[in-house]
């Protein structure tokens, strides 16, 4: 593909609802993250404001839905933003928190509509994300990827993610990061 899409982001509101819950009822969107009632959990997720969540402090949450040029909804992304980002794992005598990195960090989760798939959405999608003015102070982006999703390793790696360690961490997953100079 040579000229990739250009995509739109505005807030998620319960408005797209219908437009991203069929997107859940996939088979694969429906095994990587869940069936059709996870766009509403989402939208109760201020609720974490302040938590700590696996090492890490939530400072806010960013959740968007990018459109394409013709205003259709394509992708539905976003994410908590915390204090640092940390390796976590879940240990017999409890949590383990290190190689921790000062922040701003966030943590991402994206879907495409999988009528879109293969066509650069995902990968525009990102990029917007990380471009957005909500989250200019982030330095330090993730996305945890099961090691067998092939689509989504490779959309995080056109977007500019890499892993951070290779072998998956206790979860079963790999962290991509995306980090960006400190200003």
């Amino acid at each position: 593909m040579s000229e990739w899409p250009v995509v739109t982001l505005v807030p998620y509101t319960e408005d797209q609802l219908p437009a991203v819950r069929p997107w859940f009822t996939h088979p694969e969107v429906r095994r990587r993250l869940g069936g059709p009632d996870w766009p509403e959990r989402e939208l109760r997720q201020p609720e974490a404001l302040g938590e700590i969540f696996r090492g890490r402090r939530v400072l806010r949450i960013h959740s968007w839905v990018a459109l394409d040029e013709s205003g259709a909804a394509v992708a539905h992304l976003g994410g908590e933003v915390y204090d640092r980002w940390c390796r976590y794992a879940e240990a017999p005598d409890g949590p383990v928190v290190s190689d921790v990195e000062a922040g701003p960090a966030m943590g991402l989760a994206y879907v495409v509509d999988p009528h879109r798939w293969r066509r650069g959405f995902g990968r525009a999608a990102l990029l917007a994300a990380v471009g957005a003015p909500e989250v200019r102070d982030v330095i330090l982006f993730a996305l945890g990827i099961e090691p067998d999703n092939v689509a989504s390793r490779r959309c995080a790696e056109s977007a500019g993610f890499r892993p951070d360690d290779p072998e998956p961490d206790w979860e079963d997953i790999v962290h991509h990061l995306l980090r960006r100079p400190r200003r």
